[in-house]
């Protein structure tokens, strides 16, 4: 760049080309690093306890940030229906970044005008569920069961587009592993998807008005 001769219109073009590549070259060498630190750690403590609503705080911003950019005229409906008092055990870095990428996600994958929702569930049998739902393309049920797969891409081309590594949902899948939580996907092509963490138990808790802490009833017809 430095013996070419050009003029200043290419060499800006050529410029931002290359720092476009770097940052995402930086961004794979990272999520890579992630992924490996994940593997070798032993689980989270339980006694470190984090509001859910602080959680989704940063996911939230970004997601917005990022609706701005792909939809400046018609952005996304955000819809963030979540009860206050919801507290979870765990490391707290790992979970909002495993809450920002799927929420993330939704919103790449929502054309402008569509919908993103949140919401919190407390399932019969003790676990809550944290779901992520949007009004995008969908998936094809043959993606579904490889989604977690490292590199594994349903549309390369929208991957691109998009800046993504194709390691996220294997960082959350390894994130939630590790709390002792699981993550389900259902999707239908041309109606959108959900992607839910189902989370243990003794991981979460509610706060009552007087302060004490208390496990939240379930309710008997949440979904299961």
């Amino acid at each position: 760049m430095q013996t070419l001769p050009m003029d200043d219109t290419d060499r800006d073009r050529y410029l931002g080309l290359m720092a476009q590549q770097a940052l995402r070259m930086q961004s794979l060498v990272d999520d890579l690093l992630t992924l490996s630190k994940l593997e070798g750690m032993s689980a989270p403590r339980l006694d470190e306890w984090m509001a859910l609503d602080e959680l989704l705080g940063y996911a939230w911003t970004e997601a917005q940030a990022l609706s701005s950019r792909f939809a400046a005229e018609n952005g996304h409906r955000f819809d963030r229906g979540l009860p206050t008092g919801v507290s979870w055990a765990g490391a707290s870095r790992e979970l909002q970044s495993a809450i920002s990428n799927v929420v993330s996600n939704a919103v790449r994958y929502t054309p402008p005008g569509g919908r993103v929702q949140i919401q919190w569930l407390e399932r019969s049998d003790g676990r809550g569920e944290l779901r992520v739902t949007d009004t995008g393309s969908g998936i094809a049920p043959e993606h579904l069961p490889r989604l977690t797969e490292r590199f594994y891409r349903v549309d390369r081309s929208r991957s691109r587009e998009s800046g993504g590594t194709g390691l996220g949902l294997a960082i959350v899948k390894h994130v939630l592993q590790r709390h002792g939580a699981e993550l389900r996907v259902e999707s239908t092509l041309g109606r959108g998807s959900c992607f839910a963490f189902i989370w243990p138990a003794n991981r979460w808790r509610h706060a009552l008005g007087d302060g004490a802490e208390r496990r939240a009833t379930a309710d008997p017809a949440a979904p299961r």
